[in-house]
C-alpha cells in the first residue's frame, strides 16, 4: 500500500503548542487516540505525530467519538512525568458537552461508582457493588428550550473509562448523538458526540518552566 493510500499516512493535526517536552493537538472527532485491534483500527492520532514526531509517546486517551486536547510527551522520560501527573490527578480537565432535557440545579456532582459492564464491553456501567469511585461536576452553561437540550461545563475529578456518557447517562441527561449508551431517540439529534475537551492545565515537566493551560472551543 502506498503512502498516498495508506489511511496511517494521514497527516497529524497542527499541533497547538510543542517544546522539547510535550507536543498538544486537538484531536477530532472519529479518529482513535491510540490503535486498536486490527488492520482496519491503525489509523490513530497517535500513528499521525509519531510519523512527524517519532519520539513522541501517549500520556492520556480520549474516546473515538470526544474530540478535544490531548498531550503527547517527547520522549520515555517526559513521558514518565506526565503520566505521573495525570495519576496523581494534578492535571485539570474540562470537557464541553450537550445534553438531553434541562438539568436543574445549576451546578451540582455526580458521584457514583464505575465499572465495566463485562457481557456488553466496551460499555462500562454504574456498580455500587465493585465499581471504582468517580466524581463529576457539573455547570449549566445554557439551555436551549427550541432543543430541550443544556449545554454543560464538566469538570471530571477522576478519569474512569466513559465516566462522563455513563455518569450523564445515569442522572437521565444522555449526551446528543452517543452511540453507545443514549437511546435512539437521543443518539439521533446528533451526527457525532457532542463531547469535547475543551481545557487542560498542568505544571510543566521541566523544573522552572511556567505552568501550561490550553483552551479549544467546542465545534457543536
Amino acid at each position: 500500500m502506498s503512502p498516498a493510500t495508506d489511511p496511517v499516512a494521514e497527516p497529524a493535526p497542527p499541533a497547538l503548542y510543542r517544546d522539547e517536552a510535550l507536543l498538544v493537538f486537538d484531536k477530532p472527532a472519529g479518529l482513535l487516540a491510540v490503535p486498536g485491534r486490527g488492520p482496519l483500527k491503525q489509523d490513530c492520532l497517535t500513528a499521525r505525530v509519531q510519523r512527524a514526531w517519532p519520539e513522541a509517546r501517549v500520556v492520556h486517551r480520549l474516546d473515538e467519538a470526544t474530540s478535544g486536547l490531548m498531550v503527547f510527551a517527547r520522549g520515555i522520560e517526559m513521558q514518565r512525568h506526565l503520566s505521573r501527573a495525570f495519576e496523581l490527578r494534578e492535571v485539570h480537565k474540562r470537557y464541553i458537552a450537550m445534553v438531553s432535557g434541562r438539568v436543574d440545579p445549576a451546578t451540582g456532582c455526580i458521584d457514583l461508582p464505575l465499572g465495566a459492564d463485562w457481557p456488553n464491553r466496551p460499555r462500562q456501567q454504574v456498580d455500587h457493588a465493585h465499581g471504582k469511585p468517580a466524581r463529576t461536576r457539573w455547570q449549566v452553561l445554557s439551555y436551549d428550550p427550541i432543543g430541550d437540550s443544556t449545554r454543560l461545563e464538566l469538570t471530571p475529578e477522576t478519569g474512569r473509562t466513559h465516566q462522563l456518557r455513563v455518569h450523564l447517562m445515569a442522572i437521565g441527561h444522555a449526551i446528543l448523538g452517543d452511540a453507545l449508551y443514549a437511546p435512539p431517540s437521543i443518539q439521533t439529534r446528533s451526527p457525532r458526540l457532542l463531547l469535547h475537551a475543551g481545557a487542560l492545565a498542568f505544571a510543566h515537566p521541566l523544573a522552572g518552566r511556567p505552568a501550561l493551560a490550553f483552551e479549544s472551543p467546542p465545534p457543536f
